[in-house]
């Protein structure tokens, strides 16, 4: 039985804006931080609390980095799915540290307490790429343009 690194979808805020940089080869790379945490309501205070917080950091590649450093900011909520790598080296000190990372596969904004308008991105003719805006107009005659 072939054994394979977890799958994990995770729901959070991003800590701050994504970076977007570049490979030397011209592929895309965005590094990300998304605090996840649970909230409670308190029946004593009838007030919201917060729990304990996850930290997770998250590398998206490709025309996917490029989208996300286009469509999200700091304090946004998103979705994100992908593969939990984990990551061995050592600290400043010289001590051995282990930390995992999602190779995010999949991320966009979280629809729970807000709303979002989807832009299609298509590649022109010269290589690079042109935005589409996405039609709202929907034909209810069965014929959805797909």
């Amino acid at each position: 039985m072939a054994l394979t690194l977890p799958v994990v979808t995770i729901e959070g805020t991003l800590t701050a804006d994504p970076t977007l940089n570049f490979t030397q080869s011209g592929k895309g790379v965005s590094n990300i931080n998304i605090a996840c945490n649970t909230r409670r309501k308190n029946p004593q205070t009838d007030q919201w609390e917060d729990g304990d917080t996850t930290f997770t950091r998250g590398t998206v590649w490709g025309e996917l980095a490029e989208n996300l450093a286009e469509s999200v900011v700091k304090g946004d909520k998103v979705i994100a799915h992908g593969v939990l790598k984990q990551k061995d080296f050592t600290d400043k000190e010289g001590n051995k540290r282990t930390a995992y990372e999602l190779d995010i596969e999949s991320i966009g904004p979280s629809l729970r307490f807000a709303t979002a308008k989807v832009t299609k991105v298509s590649k022109n003719g010269g290589g690079g790429r042109a935005p589409q805006q996405a039609s709202g107009n929907w034909d209810d005659s069965g014929n959805d343009g797909w």
